[in-house]
């Protein structure tokens, strides 16, 4: 935040005190003792405060094996094909979701950004091909063309208003911690909502999607994929700019006619959270859901058979009824996905066969009776 540059206190008071002190300043952790420092001490000097109202420390980029990167030494991969290769998105992301934003020296491995296309990038460009491939198969079959509908009547589908919540804690957390400048924490959850509509939400409606629930039911099903992926390009436009502008030129087409100017997702207004879309009780639901099917996967991996192969009966067991009330709506989705006839709940703990047996610990059994451990 430069001082000379508006030539006050001689003339521009008016215009310096309205921009500042600055919103946030950012340098590198090499500036602690240097800019930094110098800034602070004359704005405390002068008008007894800091000079910024946000400071935004950042590490330093090194070489993989935790030297300083060097030409001489050509010890870093060349910028140039980062970029070609994996896209500036990719950079970007990996950057954000790095030490170096926390002020902490970063170790550059070009493995990481790779990682970043095949984690993040693919799944949501994926997402949005199956989107579109969908939309198609519904006019053709039904000769309805799919259009956005944002004033839709809320699903009575509970994966619907499950995903839909779960897109509004994405938008809180993203206002919240931006407007608190953490960028670290933004990209982890992005990765989970991802993760979620892939793996939970479209993998558990494809049936749905692809039209076998009736056509009523097909375009409420890609209403809430449509806004799933409008949600994630107008949060994440910031952090990738690039690929959120790709996807949005195809998505805007199906949307309505607007009279604010829609060219570019970067025109568009932040998204706000809509309260009437969280459910406490779905979220809980879907997460219990989650635990059985993924507990039932580790054992199926371990002990055999494995998915493929169908079983007659799935028991599950928990001492609460209430777990029960929340899963049981659900049931058909643990069938499905879990691949049995039947699913059984019950708080009877002899049907699990579950046996108990107890071991001891020797190293803090010896500790406490020494020299009586034997008797």
């Amino acid at each position: 935040m430069p001082f000379a540059q508006e030539h006050y206190p001689f003339e521009n008071e008016e215009k310096f005190k309205k921009a500042w002190p600055a919103d946030f300043v950012s340098e590198g952790i090499d500036q602690t003792r240097g800019w930094f420092y110098t800034m602070l001490v004359v704005s405390t000097l002068l008008y007894g405060k800091a000079p910024w109202k946000n400071l935004i420390v950042t590490g330093l980029v090194l070489a993989h094996d935790g030297k300083k990167m060097s030409k001489s030494l050509r010890n870093y991969p060349d910028p140039n094909h980062i970029i070609d290769q994996y896209g500036a998105d990719a950079t970007r992301i990996f950057l954000v979701n790095s030490p170096i934003v926390r002020a902490e020296n970063l170790r550059f491995r070009e493995e990481g950004v790779k990682e970043v296309v095949s984690r993040v990038l693919l799944p949501w460009v994926n997402s949005f091909r199956f989107f579109l491939g969908q939309t198609m198969l519904l006019e053709r079959d039904t000769g309805i063309k799919f259009m956005y509908n944002a004033h839709a009547a809320v699903s009575s589908n509970v994966m619907d208003r499950w995903v839909l919540a779960r897109c509004q804690s994405l938008i809180k957390l993203v206002r919240e911690e931006m407007e608190a400048y953490r960028l670290y924490t933004v990209i982890p959850r992005l990765l989970l909502l991802i993760d979620e509509l892939t793996n939970w939400y479209i993998r558990f409606n494809r049936a749905r999607l692809k039209g076998e629930g009736g056509p009523e039911d097909t375009v409420a099903a890609l209403n809430t994929l449509f806004e799933t992926l409008f949600t994630l390009c107008k949060t994440m436009s910031s952090f990738t700019p690039f690929i959120t502008e790709s996807l949005y030129q195809t998505l805007r087409k199906y949307l309505p006619p607007s009279e604010k100017d829609n060219r570019s997702v970067h025109f568009l207004d932040f998204p706000t959270v809509r309260e009437d879309y969280f459910n406490p009780d779905i979220e809980r639901q879907v997460k219990r859901m989650q635990s059985i099917i993924e507990l039932t996967r580790t054992l199926r991996e371990k002990y055999q058979p494995s998915l493929k192969v169908p079983l007659k009966e799935l028991v599950v067991f928990h001492p609460e009824e209430s777990f029960f009330d929340d899963v049981k709506p659900l049931q058909s989705y643990l069938a499905n996905e879990l691949n049995v006839r039947e699913v059984v709940f019950t708080t009877d703990e002899e049907r699990t066969c579950v046996k108990y047996t107890a071991t001891a610990d020797w190293p803090t059994l010896g500790k406490k009776l020494r020299k009586d451990i034997g008797k």
